[in-house]
């Protein structure tokens, strides 16, 4: 099915207000589905410049969701990088070993944003997207400590990141 198709298929989910309903059937389409998450709820309405999407739920428990209602007003790739972004978190929260550094989790979580490692049917997204996307995984890079055993860890995917962010500019 081509991307159009799919977008028009989410398209008709969101008119008639079956947005839980359009995110299930792109875990299917995409090959997302995991049955560590409990599933998706609604949280406060997305705005152009601020889409947050949550994972929630205990160490080893099923995880649940949280994603604006809103969320197919946004492009699909976006919706889609930030539903696989929230997949990742399912993955280290319910997988032994857990991921239990946020900083890590967040890194890991950027990273599969960028280079579709875990989930490579996903769509590219912008460049602008990319870029934002890389950078705030820096972020969560640089919060693991300076020389830290984590940093050391990574140093090779940072630097793939810092090398895409070149490409970008």
């Amino acid at each position: 099915m081509k991307l159009e198709d799919i977008k028009q298929k989410i398209e008709t989910f969101h008119k008639n207000g079956q947005v839980i309903n359009a995110v299930y059937w792109l875990l299917k389409k995409y090959n997302l589905k995991n049955k560590n998450l409990k599933g998706f709820e609604f949280r406060e309405n997305a705005k152009p410049d601020f889409i947050l999407m949550t994972t929630e739920g205990e160490f080893g428990e099923p995880q649940t969701i949280r994603i604006p209602q809103n969320t197919f007003e946004f492009p699909l790739e976006l919706m889609l990088i930030l539903i696989a972004h929230e997949m990742v978190h399912v993955n280290q929260k319910t997988i032994k070993p857990y991921i239990l550094d946020k900083n890590e989790r967040e890194w890991q979580a950027y990273y599969e944003m960028n280079f579709h490692i875990l989930f490579p049917q996903v769509p590219e997204i912008s460049k602008f997207h990319k870029k934002f996307f890389a950078q705030k995984g820096l972020e969560y890079y640089n919060r693991m400590g300076q020389g830290s055993e984590l940093q050391q860890k990574y140093a090779e995917q940072k630097k793939q990141v810092e090398d895409l962010i070149a490409s970008l500019e």
